[in-house]
């Protein structure tokens, strides 16, 4: 469909009120039945996600939906490296949909391919060591592809840490990407100096790095980030011990290293929430992370005092592009038996890929 005419639809249901669209939504669902299931991310915004038939984070909702084989449809509520990462895991007679293409990740898009691969032919150059590449879920599936021809790993927030052991211990070295935040602080927990662990710059000539740091380096980080946790400063930190005496400040680690040292936890989406929802009824709270699961845990815990870190807003942009519009839009067009915007990773991809993540999954 021409954008000028998808664009043209979409206006149609923007102008919907909003219980129309939610019954619409529902009655679609309905008509659909089995042949479906919807995924929605923590980070969805709440009146797209209280559609969703599980909320999680990317992996875990990625391998939910493959674990649902009569669901021909899988409606992905996210953005588009998670979208390929279900087809990656989900059956050839699965389509895959993102409800809004324009869903990306900046994270993600701070790595591409070629730059990758420019990286790699210079460490190799320049080091006799073994290079073993880690790459964060957060990442294309091409670069999760290039992680599994090199004998690397995809890695969570929640298992970072017995990813780059596991990877350290098949090489001297490791290549981190596309987060250097994540990577530092995983290294660092491990016991790495800051000194040790270089940023690969793919804007700059040989990375912005010289042979000897090459050299010196037993961990290269990618210069990539997120751009809602890159928004968190040591200062909110304080700025939140101040004004609630007695808080614990939990971060989640793709905050800076600053931030992460400052912080009294430091964990994933799914650690996050799991502290918060078991916490003592009075306990209070400031979060570094995306705004929406935050707002959403404050609501579901109104005994206790889930804020964020930041007084601003910290919203993942992208994600928000998911509306209840498009997720109607989608769903009406898939009873009426047009699938739209189906996100298809080329097999050669996939397969590669598909080694990067089960070689996660058989870390132990």
């Amino acid at each position: 469909m021409a954008t000028a005419t998808l664009d043209s639809l979409l206006a149609t249901y923007a102008e919907l009120p909003a219980h129309e669209l939610d019954e619409r939504i529902a009655q679609a669902k309905r008509d659909i039945g089995s042949r479906v299931v919807i995924l929605g991310h923590h980070y969805q915004r709440d009146e797209v996600v209280k559609f969703a038939d599980y909320r999680g984070d990317s992996l875990r909702l990625s391998q939910l939906a493959a674990g649902r084989p009569e669901a021909e449809y899988i409606v992905f509520c996210g953005v588009h490296f998670m979208a390929e990462s279900a087809d990656v895991l989900s059956g050839d007679h699965q389509a895959v949909i993102l409800p809004d293409l324009n869903a990306g990740c900046s994270m993600a898009d701070m790595a591409n391919l070629e730059q990758v691969e420019v990286c790699w032919d210079v460490l190799a150059k320049v080091n006799s060591s073994k290079i073993v590449p880690v790459t964060y879920i957060n990442s294309t599936a091409a670069i999760k592809a290039f992680v599994g021809k090199n004998g690397g790993a995809v890695c969570t927030s929640s298992n970072a840490r017995k990813i780059m052991e596991w990877a350290l211990a098949r090489g001297e070295k490791a290549l981190f990407l596309p987060d250097e935040h994540l990577g530092r602080n995983t290294g660092y927990g491990l016991g790495i100096p800051l000194d040790r662990m270089a940023i690969w710059n793919p804007a700059e000539e040989n990375g912005g790095l010289t042979d000897r740091e090459i050299a010196a380096a037993r961990i290269y980080l990618w210069k990539g980030h997120c751009s809602v946790h890159q928004r968190f400063r040591p200062e909110h930190v304080e700025s939140a011990r101040m004004s609630h005496p007695g808080i614990r400040v939990i971060a989640h680690p793709e905050c800076s290293w600053e931030v992460c040292q400052a912080a009294d936890e430091v964990g994933s989406t799914e650690y996050i929430i799991k502290r918060v929802v078991e916490a003592p009824a009075g306990s209070a709270w400031a979060v570094g992370t995306e705004i929406h699961m935050i707002r959403r845990l404050a609501q579901e815990h109104p005994d206790r005092l889930v804020v964020s870190l930041d007084d601003c807003v910290c919203m993942c942009s992208t994600m928000f592009r998911i509306s209840p519009q498009h997720l109607c839009w989608t769903l009406e067009s898939l009873r009426s038996g047009q699938v739209v915007n189906r996100v298809s990773v080329v097999p050669e991809t996939k397969r590669w890929a598909l080694v990067a993540l089960n070689r996660m999954l058989e870390i132990r």
